[in-house]
């Protein structure tokens, strides 16, 4: 039998399927966005550049998106403003986008905590000193998997990482483009895994799984990437000179807990459980360790969530500006657009795949490229028949392969920033974001046919 429909679905006010090919033009504040927010990145990253400030954080996407949705507010004059707040109101207060914005709270919570206490160097350094040295390379890209399946964040991960990486190839004949970008590989592996990552949060609440069905969906796409990776980087490591790595201090309490809620994701353990029994293990090892007091506690749970905030109103602005353009036909137009170019399940992921993708590369923001993403792709999940843990893999999938490679993402802006090379340099040596995209694609095309139950 079909999936029954809920009040909780994302957007539960879908337009009708007879309304033809749609409103194109109530996408025109997505193009906005898209050249206000690429266009002010461009100008101040590469035309006229500030020192110490990366372009594309310039204008903030919170102001970029607040614009887009004063237009789609200027459109549809047969719609009052009222009757527009409404809608907006009713896109925002979805189950799912509320139990999300939930969730960023908390999971601010724990990497503040996380990083206070020292949890995060401890967890690294104790794998740095386990590792052989002539195997550093492999070695950087494991510890970047745990570390950021762990702490849910790929930027947390490449701040803790790259430095470490830097220095091991200035004791070493290792590329530094090498060395880096391998961090920022296993950074991206672990987002797209980790169980509070905001991207994998966004993904499933917005298509209604779970998340360790996602995540056994996802790991079967990722796994073989990450595998080939590893065997590409020790066979490297081979021909390299093997670096004299200093000793890493760590303390095993401090990094234990990371390993605990990890197991515990894995497990498939409810999120908001994992998240509290995370901040309870840091909370205590901290203050019995001596690396926290009571006013740095909850200080830093105060900093972390404070973290999220962009993440949570950029949330709720997407949510109303989709509320908006599926009111005015902008989903209808993009909808008739992949059945007239995409056909049968395949045809359907790749849809998917692709309009995520370009979302992606035009906000230079993965959460962000789902939460816009995810109505349309619901929606093409229903219609070509595609398993919605697939879909909401091939969202996060997707949207991480591409902020892994954008030079002007976050990810390789902070990488380069902390080694002193440029963003470009790096590109080439992302082994997993490319092997990952190759992934994708033979999943897609050997995929089975999905039959509700």
């Amino acid at each position: 039998m079909p999936q029954s429909e809920t009040a909780s679905e994302f957007h539960t006010s879908h337009t009708s399927q007879d309304s033809g090919k749609g409103n194109p033009r109530a996408l025109f504040p997505v193009l906005f966005f898209l050249v206000l927010y690429l266009g002010a990145g461009i100008y101040y990253e590469y035309i006229h550049p500030t020192e110490g400030q990366m372009g594309f954080y310039v204008l903030s996407i919170v102001v970029a998106f607040g614009l887009a949705l004063i237009t789609a507010f200027l459109q549809n004059k047969a719609v009052t403003f009222e009757e527009k707040i409404h809608i907006c109101a009713q896109g925002v207060g979805d189950d799912n986008i509320i139990m999300m914005l939930f969730i960023f709270l908390m999971a601010g919570a724990f990497s503040g905590i996380a990083a206070e206490a020292g949890g995060v160097e401890s967890c690294a350094n104790l794998l740095l000193s386990v590792i052989p040295q002539k195997l550093a390379v492999p070695g950087l890209f494991l510890i970047a998997c745990l570390i950021s399946m762990s702490m849910g964040t790929s930027v947390g991960t490449i701040s803790v990482l790259v430095p470490i990486a830097a220095a091991i190839s200035a004791a070493s004949s290792i590329s530094a483009p090498l060395a880096v970008g391998t961090v920022v590989g296993g950074a991206m592996f672990g987002d797209n895994l980790s169980f509070i990552s905001d991207t994998t949060i966004a993904a499933t609440k917005t298509q209604g799984v779970e998340m360790k069905d996602k995540f056994r969906t996802n790991v079967k796409i990722a796994l073989p990437a990450a595998v080939l990776t590893l065997l590409l980087l020790t066979l490297f490591s081979f021909h390299i000179e093997a670096p004299s790595v200093a000793s890493y201090p760590y303390r095993i309490g401090l990094a234990l807990p990371y390993f605990i809620v990890l197991l515990l994701s894995l497990f498939g353990i409810n999120v908001f459980l994992v998240l509290g029994i995370g901040l309870l293990l840091f909370s205590g090892a901290g203050l019995i360790l001596g690396t926290l007091s009571l006013n740095s506690m909850f200080s830093s749970m105060g900093k972390g969530t404070n973290g999220m905030f962009e993440t949570m109103i950029v949330t709720i602005l997407v949510a109303s500006l989709g509320a908006l353009i599926e009111k005015n036909g902008g989903f209808d137009a993009i909808l008739s657009f992949i059945r007239t170019h995409f056909h049968g399940q395949k045809g359907g992921a790749f849809g998917i795949m692709i309009l995520t993708s370009l979302l992606d590369i035009a906000s230079a923001n993965n959460t962000v490229a789902i939460v816009m993403a995810a109505p349309i792709a619901r929606t093409i999940s229903r219609e070509y028949r595609i398993d919605p843990r697939q879909t909401a893999s091939l969202l996060d999938t997707s949207s991480c392969i591409c902020q892994g490679i954008i030079p002007y993402g976050a990810q390789l802006l902070i990488a380069a920033n902390l080694s002193s090379l440029s963003s470009m340099s790096i590109i080439p040596w992302l082994f997993y974001p490319f092997l990952l995209f190759v992934s994708v694609i033979v999943s897609i095309l050997l995929q089975k046919e999905y039959k509700k139950a």
